[in-house]
Parts: structure tokens; C-alpha cells; sequence
């Protein structure tokens, strides 16, 4: 999958002239790329257009516009998007009552190591979570926010394709289930082989 180059990001001025119907394109597209697995957790698969608009954002929020800045944000979060190969995903964890989140998420350090992608009965693959989720065990309790990814064999590709997906959450305090709905599966598969 293609990553974000700097002559796609947009200045200031420029983006906020599209803005709003970007917002409406973005909410559409990550309505079809999320799922929900068990109560808290929630996926948002990752690609080239929810890059995009996270580094703009970002660029807006900080009022940057200094070029080393900018270029800073575009390679933070190009590591988001996918390579050939492989799936990515923003784990969210959500427990909106902050008296509930402190009780809960020193429950749940390592959560983002027991992340499962099963397809069909053949292959079962366990997410890799960037450098920051290893510092939930410094701090004693989960982050809310994980980012995951899943490298898959050429073989585990095809049965992909053909398989029903499911995400397991195995952690000794959080266990849920989820099956791919087949829309999302078929856009993943689509973008799996797209370098």
C-alpha cells in the first residue's frame, strides 16, 4: 500500500477548505474498516486514506509549519500503513467512565501482545504492537490506544482470501470474539498484496 508523501499533505489554509468533506469521507471510510471485539475493544484497520487525514489533523491541531515538523508527523505515522503483505490496525480501548478506566487498565497491561488473527481453521497469527505498548508494563497499566499489525505468508495470504477471518482478544482478564464482517475481509484481502 502506498504511504503519504509530503506533496500529498495540504497547508494550513488549503485544508481547511476541504475539511468538512473530508471529515464526511473519513467517518464513512472508518465506519467500514472498524469492529468491534468484545465490550471495550475496538479495531480500526489502517490505510493510505485514514494516514492521510490522522498526519493532517495533527498538522491542524499543532498549527505546524515547519518542514522538519511536518515531515516528523508524515513518517510517524506512515508506519501505520501496511506493507505487502500485511495488516494493520489502531486498538482502542474504551471505557468512557474514568473512575471505571483506572480500576480496568492495570488489568489489562499486555493486552496488545494476545491479539489474534485466526483464518479459517488453518492459520492463526498473533499481532506485533509497536515500541510504545511495551511501556505499559513501566507504567503499570494498559494504553488506550495500541497499534497492531499482522505479517502474513504468501500461503496465509490465499487462505485469507478464500477463509473467514476472525480476531480473538486472549488476555487473562479480557477475552472476546469477532468475525470479519465479509465486506472488510474482501477489502484487507485486496490490500494485503498491494505493496
Amino acid at each position: 500500500m502506498r504511504k503519504v508523501k509530503r506533496e500529498d499533505i495540504l497547508n494550513l489554509y488549503e485544508y481547511e477548505k476541504v475539511r468538512p468533506q473530508k471529515v464526511k469521507e473519513i467517518i464513512e471510510i472508518k465506519k467500514k474498516r472498524r469492529i468491534q471485539v468484545g465490550d471495550m475493544v475496538t479495531l480500526v484497520f489502517e490505510n493510505y486514506d485514514t494516514v492521510w487525514f490522522q498526519i493532517q489533523e495533527m498538522i491542524r491541531a499543532e498549527r505546524m509549519v515547519d518542514e522538519k515538523d511536518i515531515q516528523f508527523e508524515i513518517d510517524t505515522y506512515n508506519e501505520l500503513i501496511p506493507e505487502e503483505n500485511q495488516i494493520s490496525a489502531t486498538m482502542f480501548i474504551e471505557i468512557p467512565d474514568p473512575q471505571e478506566r483506572r480500576k480496568i487498565l492495570p488489568k489489562l497491561v499486555g493486552i496488545h501482545e494476545n491479539v489474534l488473527l485466526h483464518i479459517g481453521n488453518s492459520y492463526t497469527v498473533r499481532a506485533e504492537a509497536d515500541e510504545k505498548s511495551k511501556m505499559d508494563y513501566e507504567e503499570g497499566k494498559a494504553s488506550v490506544v495500541h497499534f497492531l499489525k499482522w505479517t502474513l505468508t504468501p500461503e496465509q495470504v490465499e487462505a485469507f482470501k478464500k477463509s473467514p477471518v476472525k480476531i480473538e482478544i486472549n488476555h487473562e482478564n479480557y477475552k472476546a470474539l469477532a468475525v470479519l464482517p465479509e465486506d472488510l475481509k474482501n477489502q484487507l484481502a485486496r490490500e494485503l498484496q498491494s505493496p
